[in-house]
């Protein structure tokens, strides 16, 4: 797959670095969000790596981009509230080149935090891995409230938000699947090729719908 990289602006003024991969015949589309820039996070972490290969491979268009202040993009970290621009940048960027495809936005960690409680009008659902429910205040969380698709995949043996405590903290969310991963941890070292597939199926869904 062709890889493009790509500059985004965000409404207050931060230019991000992305890149974007567009299959021929592109059936759908995902903003990959990566996980906490505090602790490493970066556009290629495992899980936004493992999507940003495996989808478009799929027939998705992907684009993975870098929060402001990581790496090449400019700004500073802003615990999930400026990011949330950010998130919006980068719908601007896919839906324009995607109009009319179905689109996700698919988050590891922080990342998933930041892409629930982004509420686009463009956006069809959302593929949270390992979200730890808590980055974003739960009245910021737009998922919680919305009738789009969700799919929550959860490790087994998650560090921050077990499968049980998930559960238990989206009991009142609607249009909202939750699939475990056997055997992993909020890492999901030797188990990240079965986030891929479950991402599409979300994607599938809303295909379908």
């Amino acid at each position: 797959m062709v890889i493009e990289p790509v500059s985004l602006q965000t409404a207050d003024g931060v230019w991000l670095e992305g890149e974007l991969s567009v299959p021929d015949d592109a059936w759908a589309a995902a903003v990959l969000t990566h996980p906490h820039p505090q602790y490493g996070g970066n556009m290629r972490s495992i899980v936004p790596g493992a999507l940003f290969e495996a989808l478009p491979a799929a027939g998705v268009a992907a684009l993975r981009f870098n929060f402001r202040g990581v790496e090449g993009s400019e700004g500073v970290h802003d615990e999930g509230r400026a990011e949330r621009q950010d998130v919006v940048a980068a719908i601007d960027a896919l839906a324009a080149i995607t109009e009319g495809l179905p689109l996700a936005l698919a988050g590891w960690s922080f990342g998933a935090d930041v892409a629930l409680a982004v509420g686009d009008e463009r956006v069809a659902g959302w593929c949270a891995v390992a979200a730890p429910l808590r980055i974003v205040e739960a009245r910021d969380m737009v998922a919680a409230y919305d009738p789009r698709p969700k799919l929550l995949v959860v490790p087994e043996n998650d560090q921050f938000r077990q499968p049980d405590s998930a559960r238990e903290a989206t009991v009142d969310w609607v249009n909202t699947r939750l699939e475990v991963v056997a055997g992993s941890d909020h890492f999901f070292i030797g188990r990240v090729d079965r986030v891929p597939p479950l991402c599409q199926s979300l994607l599938e869904e809303l295909r379908v719908g």
